[in-house]
């Protein structure tokens, strides 16, 4: 017997940038979320992400998966999403060239360390030897939280050789090079968006292959407020494809 189909859902809410922080704050100052629990949260949503990228198949018996971390937030929710791969059984590697003085990214940092997930001490600049050491590239270089500019800055190095890379690049919350309202034809095109608590308004000009939003967390008198109309989130699952 059939069940008759229910109400359809709303679209959810793309957010601009003030709109993004302002959830954030709440959930900071209202909700007394730690920010170390929230990039926790955010980390590990990330990892399950990628554990659901089709990746290209290299000759090892575990993907490969290289993470490149910027120096804030979006960097250390990189970190958290390394140590939860090589939990994962995946074999992460860290690019971390402008480590954080912050005191909760190098524990961070440190986690990654004790679990024995390698740091590179530079980013090849030959892509070849990324597309044949790693299954997939995790761009955690800069978020919603860091100015356009930053892409022409120390990061510049950075997103172009990221730009000419073949495997997959799963971006995290907002693609590095990219406005968190506007986007930007000028920064990296990932396989894989990640949106975190919400799609940001650049997400409209996402054209990859799969879109992952990791809001479950999000508490639904903040969904309402918001009006942030969030996917059905099967089971126990805390990342959806859009």
């Amino acid at each position: 017997m059939s069940s008759a189909p229910g109400p359809s859902r709303e679209p959810p809410r793309y957010l601009s940038k003030a709109e993004a922080e302002a959830i954030e704050k709440e959930l900071l100052e209202d909700y007394r979320f730690g920010r170390q629990q929230l990039i926790e949260i955010w980390g590990h949503a990330c990892a399950m992400a990628v554990t659901k990228v089709p990746l290209p198949s290299l000759p090892r018996k575990q993907p490969t998966v290289l993470v490149v971390c910027g120096p804030a937030q979006n960097g250390a929710i990189g970190l958290v999403c390394a140590r939860h791969l090589r939990i994962f059984d995946y074999e992460p590697t860290i690019f971390y060239p402008k480590r954080s003085p912050d005191p909760l990214y190098r524990d961070f940092t440190t986690q990654c360390e004790k679990m024995d997930i390698p740091f590179l001490s530079y980013l090849p600049t030959e892509v070849q030897l990324i597309n044949d050491a790693y299954n997939a590239v995790v761009d955690a270089v800069l978020g919603a939280e860091a100015e356009l500019g930053e892409g022409r800055g120390p990061c510049a190095g950075i997103l172009a050789t990221l730009k000419h890379v073949r495997i997959p690049i799963v971006s995290l919350d907002v693609p590095s090079g990219w406005d968190v309202e506007a986007g930007s034809s000028s920064g990296i095109s990932p396989d894989v968006l990640v949106s975190l608590m919400a799609p940001k308004q650049c997400a409209r000009r996402f054209l990859g292959r799969q879109h992952f939003v990791a809001g479950r967390f999000v508490p639904y008198d903040v969904q309402k407020k918001f009006e942030l109309n969030p996917p059905e989130y099967p089971g126990t699952e805390c990342v959806v494809p859009l």
